[in-house]
C-alpha cells in the first residue's frame, strides 16, 4: 500500500514518545514492503524562506519535512495559532510535492491509498489531504486533552484542543488507540458517531535497550523516574512517598530524568517533603545515558495519574529494570501480570511506598519479575506485530458517509454546589 503518514514529530524532531512511535512504525511498514511517505516538520528555527522543505529517503521511508511558517507564533503562548500555521505549511507541501507528482507528465505520479494522522495537531492537514486524494483517513489518538486534565477541559485553549480532537475523530474513517483504556476514553469523549476503534499497543525494538541482570546492591537503593515533568506523570506523589520509603530503607535516593513545565514546582516539593538531598534532577538524558540509569537503578517507578500507554515501561523492562508502576491507563495493561512488576493505584502515596518497599525487600523475587517482564516483550510488543496490525486497519478502512458535525460536548469541571442559605 501507499501510505501518507502525517505527524508533527519525526526524528530529528522528537518532543515525546509520539515521534519515536511514528519513526518505528514507518520504518517497519516500509520494511514490510509498503510505500511510506512521512509528512512532518523541520526543527524550530529552520529558515522557512530559503529552505522551506526537505525531501529525503531514510531506511526506505521518504520524509517530506517542512519549515514552520515565518510568523512569530510561539507554541507555548499561541498554541492554536502555531498549530494552524504548521498545518498550512503541511498542506502546501503536500499539494506541491504529492499532488504535483500525481499529475506528472510521465504518468508515474504518487498518490496515497490511505492517510494516517497522529494526534490532533495534524488534524487540519490530514483531513484536507485525505479529502483531496479521496482516500480513507486513519487517525491514531495518542492522548486526549480531557485525559491530561483529570477529565475536564475548562480553559479556553483546552476547549479548543478538545474540539479539534473531536473533529478529527468524527472525520476519520478508522481510529487507533494504544490501549483499551484509551479506546474507552475516546468513545466516551467523542462518541457515539465515531468509526471503529482498534487497539494496537505501542511496540519496542529490544535491540536498542540491552538487558542487564540485577546484581547485588553495592550501596543504598537508587530509584529512577524517566519521563516528562508534568502533573499527570505523578512525580509529586513519588516525592511524597519517598520519606516513607527511606524510613524502612535508609539512604534510598531518587533520580529524575526528564524535562517539563513542572520542574520548578517539583523542586519545591522536595523541600516540602525534606528530601532535597535524596533527589537528583538530571534534566534531559540521551539514549545511552538513560540505558545506563536503567541498568543501575534498583527499580524504575512510574507513578502516572494519566497514561495512555507508557512506552518507558517497555523500555525499562527490556533493560531489566524492575517495574513499579501505577495502574493508570496503558501502564496497567503493560504491567497487567503481577509476575512482571508491582503496581499501585494512581495518586496513592501509601500504595507507592508499599510497592517500592516490597520491591527493595526481596531482591530475588524482584530479579525474577524483571526477567519475566523482558521475556514478555518479545512476543507481545514487537514493531513487526504493530505494523502488521496497523496495515490491517489500513486495508479495512473505507471512506465513510459524512454527516453534519454539530458541536462537541465540553466536559467542564462542575462548580461546587451553593449552600441554599448563603447570601448573594
Amino acid at each position: 500500500m501507499r501510505v501518507l503518514i502525517v505527524s508533527w514529530e519525526y526524528p530529528p524532531v522528537v518532543v515525546g514518545g509520539l515521534g519515536r512511535h511514528v519513526h518505528h512504525l514507518a520504518t517497519e511498514l516500509a520494511g514490510q514492503g509498503h510505500e511510506i511517505i512521512v509528512l512532518t516538520r523541520r526543527p524550530t528555527g529552520t529558515d522557512a524562506l530559503s529552505h522551506p522543505t526537505t525531501d529525503m529517503t531514510v531506511d526506505r521511508v521518504r520524509i517530506v519535512a517542512v519549515a514552520e511558517d515565518p510568523v512569530a507564533f510561539d507554541f507555548g503562548r499561541d498554541m492554536m495559532a502555531w498549530t494552524l500555521a504548521m498545518g498550512h505549511s503541511f498542506v502546501r507541501a503536500g499539494l506541491r510535492v504529492l499532488a504535483g507528482e500525481r499529475h506528472s507528465p510521465d504518468g508515474g505520479g504518487w498518490e496515497p491509498d490511505v492517510v494516517h494522522a497522529h494526534d490532533w495537531l495534524v488534524a487540519h492537514p490530514a483531513i484536507a489531504l485525505a479529502e483531496y486524494f479521496d482516500v480513507p483517513l486513519v487517525s491514531t489518538v495518542h492522548a486526549t486533552e480531557a485525559g491530561r486534565h483529570s477529565g475536564w477541559v475548562s480553559g479556553p485553549t483546552n476547549r479548543q484542543v478538545h474540539s479539534v480532537e473531536w473533529w478529527l475523530a468524527r472525520e476519520s474513517d478508522s481510529l487507533i488507540t494504544c490501549s483499551a483504556s484509551m479506546r474507552d476514553e475516546v468513545t466516551r469523549l467523542f462518541g457515539p458517531d465515531i468509526p471503529d476503534v482498534s487497539v494496537i499497543h505501542n511496540g519496542i525494538d529490544i535491540r536498542t535497550w540491552p538487558f542487564a541482570a540485577r546484581g547485588p546492591a553495592a550501596g543504598p537503593p537508587e530509584l529512577l523516574f524517566a519521563g516528562r515533568l508534568e502533573y499527570e506523570k505523578g512525580v509529586q506523589d513519588l516525592l511524597a512517598a519517598l520519606p516513607r520509603i527511606r524510613r524502612t530503607h535508609p539512604g534510598t535516593t531518587l533520580t529524575v530524568a526528564g524535562t517539563g513545565t513542572q520542574a520548578e514546582w517539583l523542586a519545591d516539593e522536595t523541600r516540602r517533603h525534606r528530601v532535597t538531598k535524596a533527589v537528583r534532577f538530571l534534566g534531559a538524558v540521551d539514549h545511552d545515558g538513560l540505558v545506563g540509569l536503567m541498568h543501575r537503578c534498583a527499580a524504575i517507578v512510574l507513578p502516572s495519574r494519566y497514561e495512555p500507554f507508557g512506552i518507558v515501561a517497555l523500555e525499562a523492562a527490556a533493560t531489566g529494570a524492575p517495574l513499579v508502576v501505577s495502574t493508570a491507563g496503558g501502564l496497567g495493561e503493560a504491567v497487567s501480570d503481577p509476575t512482571t512488576g508491582l503496581t499501585f493505584h494512581p495518586g496513592d502515596v501509601a500504595g507507592i511506598a508499599s510497592a517500592v518497599r516490597a520491591t527493595l525487600a526481596d531482591p530475588s523475587a524482584t530479579a525474577a519479575r524483571a526477567v519475566a517482564a523482558r521475556d514478555r516483550l518479545t512476543d507481545e510488543f514487537s514493531w513487526a506485530e504493530v505494523a502488521e496490525r496497523t496495515a490491517g486497519v489500513y486495508l479495512a478502512s473505507k471512506r465513510r458517509v459524512r454527516h453534519l458535525l454539530g458541536r462537541p460536548h465540553i466536559p467542564e469541571r462542575p462548580l461546587p454546589e451553593r449552600d441554599p442559605g448563603q447570601s448573594e
